[in-house]
């Protein structure tokens, strides 16, 4: 019964946007988790009452991309909420037969973008032959450090190369390609991941250091945007100020307000396409009600929200 009414729901989300391609067989994605790595409530943080607040809490940034046509379905990285976000995408009733995914893109070794890979290993799940594709360091340090080369010695994974520019093929019309972006490369490099479908594309960068240094790299933010229908960026710190007795001018990423600001000029069209996403939790954009939140929505872009299905 739960089965049938998975396919019974599964084409209304499919159907959102006009396209050529009948809805019922169009690849969609599927917004997994929306947190910086740390998730919200975040390690430490005893006071906050998310904890005891269930519909507070956020799983790690994470991205699912279904076929129904083929039953495939893949995952853009491997977070701490594997468990979790697995289950939610099994729960679109694409590739249901299946335990796991049909493969896992990694975007970079940073906590919460990779470490959900020890749940296919001998002491959770035992999978047998993820297809897992990485970066060429980020293959290495697979490959060479520990726990992660046990997975690949007992066959849990299958490490597959990916390319900066170079798509790669999930079906005749879906592809996704890797972005190399400048962020902190302590282990490996960090890519965003371009999607394009038979009618649509998306962009999906969850870390960057800062739209000007990609801009310096020959690389326009702004460029990019124009090419997709969907943009998933890099929210995860609102503006300074926001982590109390801190100057967070030299953080790593960019602050939402920057963000807005840059493409303030840009064509509402343009500016819509905007979903922010991988939110600290000190982001005061979390919340639907907060000023913050009013603020991105006034500029015309807003905060993306686990569950929200986008079709391709």
């Amino acid at each position: 019964m739960h089965r049938l009414l998975r396919l019974l729901v599964l084409p209304l989300w499919l159907a959102g946007c006009a396209s050529s391609v009948p809805p019922t067989l169009r690849p969609s994605l599927l917004v997994l988790g929306i947190a910086q790595d740390g998730g919200i409530p975040q390690t430490g943080s005893f006071e906050d009452a998310r904890w005891d607040h269930p519909a507070g809490t956020r799983r790690v940034a994470c991205l699912g991309i279904v076929d129904p046509r083929s039953g495939r379905r893949w995952m853009i990285d491997a977070t701490p909420d594997f468990r979790r976000q697995l289950l939610e995408l099994r729960r679109t009733g694409v590739g249901d037969d299946r335990p796991v995914v049909d493969g896992i893109f990694l975007t970079h070794a940073h906590v919460g973008h990779y470490t959900g890979l020890m749940f296919l290993g001998y002491e959770s799940l035992g999978a047998k032959g993820v297809p897992v594709f990485a970066m060429p360091r980020m293959t290495s340090f697979l490959e060479t450090n520990g726990p992660w080369d046990q997975l690949v010695r007992y066959g849990n994974i299958e490490l597959r190369p990916l390319a900066d520019g170079q798509p790669v093929a999930l079906a005749d019309d879906l592809s996704i390609t890797p972005l190399l972006v400048p962020h902190r490369q302590e282990y490996s490099e960090v890519v965003g991941f371009l999607i394009r479908g038979p009618s649509r594309t998306a962009l999906y960068i969850p870390d960057i250091d800062s739209w000007e240094q990609w801009d310096q790299l020959g690389t326009r933010i702004e460029d990019l945007l124009a090419t997709v229908d969907i943009a998933y960026l890099d929210g995860t710190f609102f503006a300074n100020g926001e982590i109390p007795g801190r100057d967070m001018t030299g953080f790593p990423h960019p602050f939402i307000t920057h963000t807005m600001e840059r493409f303030s000029t840009l064509a509402p069209a343009e500016r819509a396409k905007v979903r922010f996403f991988h939110l600290n939790h000190t982001n005061p954009a979390l919340s639907p009600g907060s000023p913050a939140r009013h603020a991105i929505e006034r500029a015309g872009m807003r905060v993306a929200e686990e569950g929200d299905f986008e079709g391709l």
